[in-house]
């Protein structure tokens, strides 16, 4: 098995040739029982209302299995699950947090205690977010962030 190809990268520049964004990857188990789960969005991100259709995803799904299976880089019994972000997306890239800036954002991260509703206040680099929540303001690595999403106003929406 070929473990290079299933890096955060090379799965980000495949889904980009399919013109598609990756907001999420992960590869789970064991080589002979591999698990790949890859959240896909349109480039530059997505309105509610207009995200990736199940085609889209059907299609992406497809050429992955294609391009993974003939590199070698999965054997064995292995699943594939290609899926839209949602609207409650996970914030992943530094591109992400640059996008979503002035946004709030629920956080779980190294160094702040239990799950925090922030808004993002700056990305002052490309390994860093400020994060603001209760009248504390926080620059935080982005290698420290175990988890974010961001928080839908679900009033706002009709």
């Amino acid at each position: 098995m070929t473990e290079e190809l299933l890096t955060r990268e090379r799965l980000q520049a495949a889904v980009a040739e399919l013109g598609f964004e990756l907001v999420e990857a992960e590869v789970k188990g064991p080589a002979a029982a591999r698990q790949v789960r890859l959240r896909i969005d349109r480039v530059g991100g997505s309105e509610p209302g207009h995200g990736v259709t199940t085609e889209e995803c059907a299609r992406v799904s497809r050429a992955m299995e294609a391009r993974l299976e003939g590199a070698g880089a999965v054997s064995g019994p292995w699943r594939l699950e290609v899926s839209s972000p949602g609207i409650e997306r996970p914030l992943r890239f530094v591109a992400h947090w640059r996008r979503y800036l002035g946004h709030e954002v629920r956080v779980r991260a190294r160094g702040i205690a239990g799950r925090q509703v922030a808004r993002i206040v700056a990305v002052p680099d490309e390994e860093h977010v400020e994060l603001e929540w209760a009248g504390t303001r926080q620059v935080v690595p982005l290698e420290a962030i175990k988890d974010a999403t961001l928080v839908v106003d679900w009033s706002a929406i009709g």
